[in-house]
């Protein structure tokens, strides 16, 4: 497994992984990309939290990485800031957690869900039509086995080349759909997505930070 931080901008300091969260809003406002590519995999995000007109830039935040460590799986989180806060928590008390597919990822946010109601006060209300209770939070998920996402209502998906989510989503996918073909490894093209991300994005800012790992089953 490869793993690195990948910094854009020069004079900033590396930082772990499973620090802790800043606890303002991001409401959605990032550009999060996974991508699958040849033997590979990898998990990028930007690096900016806005609160209100205000921004909270890497330069200034002690711990701005957006992507938290699971044993082997990687977790971007969009959404609130605190809910970074929240899944190292939840990290650290349930180390049996599984993301390994499709299906563990599942039964792993059902199983969560009353967890975060009942000890972390979520509030699971969106919309008053809604089927189901929401959990809050969107996830892109990258691990040996493949890339997924999960969304609001526990919904799982699992992709073939690459997917994106946040505010700078639409930007990050057609440029990670215009280069996969042309890029050699998954880290290139999860580069391009953020970086374009990045730079149409009014919620979205360098640097990235990027991990990758190979796949068991390219």
């Amino acid at each position: 497994m490869h793993e690195e931080r990948c910094l854009s901008k020069p004079g900033i300091p590396l930082r772990f992984p499973h620090a802790v969260g800043n606890p303002t809003i991001r409401s959605g406002m990032t550009t999060l990309v996974v991508v699958r590519k040849g033997d590979s995999v990898a998990i990028a995000a930007d690096s900016l939290t806005t609160f209100g007109d205000t921004k909270l830039a890497a330069l200034h935040d002690r711990t701005f990485d957006k992507i938290v460590r699971h044993r082997e799986t990687y977790i971007g989180l969009c959404g609130s800031a605190a809910h970074q806060l929240v899944f190292q928590s939840l990290l650290a008390k349930h180390p049996d957690l599984d993301f390994s597919d499709k299906a563990a990822i599942f039964e792993t946010f059902r199983t969560l869900h009353p967890i975060l109601k009942e000890q972390h006060y979520l509030n699971p209300k969106e919309e008053e039509d809604d089927p189901y209770e929401s959990t809050q939070i969107t996830a892109l998920i990258a691990n040996a086995n493949g890339i997924f996402g999960v969304f609001s209502m526990r919904e799982v998906f699992e992709y073939t080349q690459f997917w994106a989510a946040g505010s700078g989503r639409e930007f990050a996918l057609g440029a990670m759909q215009a280069r996969y073909g042309q890029l050699r490894s998954a880290e290139a093209v999860a580069r391009v997505g953020v970086e374009i991300g990045a730079t149409f994005d009014k919620n979205s800012a360098l640097p990235m930070t990027v991990y990758t790992m190979p796949l068991l089953r390219a």
